[in-house]
């Protein structure tokens, strides 16, 4: 007797779960919409305005600086206001005269006036010691004759305001007949004009485009002055310079009037 094979059905195995490629990536985020990060950097370029400004900044003055809406701008405004307001920041923008302005907050006045009062007075130097440091930062080390021959003039006093100053020192002598003293410049010049090493110098293509600008504004300003000083010389004034009148109507006007006072005499 033949004996039947009994099939048992096969299970049916779990279908595998798709699973999206953002959740292979844990720790991901997606990053902010386009409108997210515009307004970010609109943001910070309000923050940096308003910070520059000496004077408060109306609203229309800054929305047509930027060229955005006012209504945007205002809107950007008003989030960092609240921002600044918030005790962990020591300065804050609020509204002055009409205009947004940013200050330190009242409660730290008398510390923040404290310490400026121990600061260190801001450097000033003439020009002559400016062309001197310049020449050193640029030719450094550098003797004090190739100075002299670079700038054309003579500049020992100003060698010694710039080491008074702790801009330049000495960096040895260099091995010619007479064997001069050597300068470069030092850390404190790196700080008191804000670099980082010399690299950051411009270069002199650039120092040189400066200059002309330097000396090119003056001379507009002083050729503006003089323009509106001969516009002024123009216009006479209506006291002290008054036209003359002809000289011929003035003779025939005292005629007149001579001739009218006989007649009022004989007529008495």
């Amino acid at each position: 007797m033949e004996m039947s094979e009994t099939i048992e059905p096969q299970e049916t195995l779990p279908q595998p779960e798709t699973v999206a490629a953002d959740d292979l990536l844990p720790g991901v985020e997606t990053p902010p919409d386009a409108q997210s990060s515009e307004d970010a950097r609109l943001k910070a370029l309000l923050e940096a305005v308003v910070y520059v400004a000496e004077e408060p900044l109306a609203l229309e003055q800054i929305a047509a600086g930027v060229g955005q809406p006012r209504e945007r701008v205002e809107k950007l405004l008003n989030e960092l206001v609240a921002e600044f307001d918030k005790p962990e920041h020591g300065v804050s923008i609020r509204l002055v005269a009409g205009g947004y302005k940013m200050a330190t907050k009242p409660e730290h006045h008398e510390s923040v006036r404290s310490f400026v009062k121990n600061l260190k007075p801001p450097l000033k130097l003439s020009l002559p010691a400016l062309e001197t440091l310049a020449v050193i930062a640029y030719k450094q080390p550098v003797t004090a004759p190739e100075i002299m021959e670079i700038r054309g003039v003579q500049g020992a006093g100003v060698l010694k305001t710039l080491l008074d100053r702790k801009l330049i020192a000495e960096a040895g002598r260099k091995k010619v007949v007479g064997q001069p003293i050597l300068y470069k410049t030092t850390k404190d010049f790196l700080v008191q004009f804000g670099l980082k090493d010399l690299r950051e110098l411009p270069t002199l293509k650039e120092f040189e485009e400066l200059g002309r600008m330097s000396v090119s504004e003056p001379e507009e300003a002083q050729q503006r002055e003089l323009a509106l000083e001969n516009r002024e010389a123009e216009i006479p004034d209506s006291e002290s310079e008054a036209p003359e009148g002809d000289p011929q109507i003035a003779d025939e006007a005292a005629g007149e009037a001579s001739e009218s006072s006989e007649k009022s005499a004989g007529n008495a």
